[in-house]
Parts: structure tokens; sequence; C-alpha cells
């Protein structure tokens, strides 16, 4: 399968915790996931957004998530003047709320990097039905396409 044809994801945290606790309804996904970015079906990133938040977990949580980068080859995003300006539009028309500016920064940066999912089990505040409806208004509204909110179950074979 050429790069073409594979689809381009953005791992949101929560993609990397749930890879880790067995406890969570996605786990078993999440690590199939992985296994399928290990095997080429799909081309992963994430963002410096995202490691942020990493670095904040415990240890020996924190070394673990943030190991995941390397052994899955995930290319990093950094922090972008754009990714902050399209934030603010996000913030700006109440599709997320101002303390939760990360979120709007996940999606901003899968946004401009023209990526086609963003994979998340954050259901306050991205994986939802305002933020998908509103990211697909807001990003053409600024020259973006818009871009697929889900799990990975919707995308696992």
């Amino acid at each position: 399968m050429n790069n073409i044809t594979k689809l381009k994801l953005y791992l949101e945290t929560t993609m990397f915790n749930y890879y880790f606790d067995e406890a969570r309804d996605g786990h078993d996904a999440t690590v199939r996931l992985f296994e399928e970015i290990r095997n080429g079906r799909f081309i992963p990133y994430t963002s410096e957004y995202a490691l942020i938040e990493l670095r904040n977990a415990a240890e020996p949580k924190r070394s673990q998530m943030l190991s995941l980068i390397k052994q899955y080859e995930i290319t990093v995003f950094g922090v972008e003047d754009e990714v902050n300006r399209l934030t603010d539009i996000y913030i700006q028309n109440k599709m997320i709320p101002e303390v939760y500016r990360f979120d709007g920064t996940h999606i901003a940066s899968a946004s401009i990097h023209g990526l086609d999912c963003i994979l998340s089990f954050n259901f306050k505040h991205i994986n939802k039905l305002k933020t998908k409806r509103m990211t697909e208004l807001i990003n053409l509204n600024e020259g973006y396409k818009g871009i697929i909110i889900c799990t990975p179950m919707e995308i696992i074979e």
C-alpha cells in the first residue's frame, strides 16, 4: 500500500493513555491500532502539544507513553503560530472552552497539516458531535479541509 492510499492519523493524547490502561474499553482497539501502524497501514502523527500533556503524567506511565513515539515512528509536529491562530478561532466560536485550549490545538495541528483523521477518546471536548460539525465549518471557512474525528474502533480492521 503506498502513502497516497494510507490514512494520515493524528494521535491525540488519549491514544497513548489507552494503550497502557487495560481497564479501558478502548484499550484492545488502541493496541491493535498501534500494531496496524507498525505494519504500515497508517501514517501516524502527533504534536508537541500532546507531548507536553504526556510529560505531565506520573512515572512510570510517562516514560512508557513517550516511548511509543519512537517505537512506532510517530512524526511529531512542533508548536506553530498557525495552530495557535486556528485554536483561537475555535475558542472564539465556542467550539472548545479556553480552559481546554490543548484540545483545540490537537484539532488545529491535524487540520493545518491536512491529516485525514484525529483519533481520540476525549468525548468531552474533541470526539463529540458539536466539535465535529464546528471543526468542518470553521476549517472550511479558514481554508482547510474537514477532518474526521473518531476512535480506533472506527478505522481498524
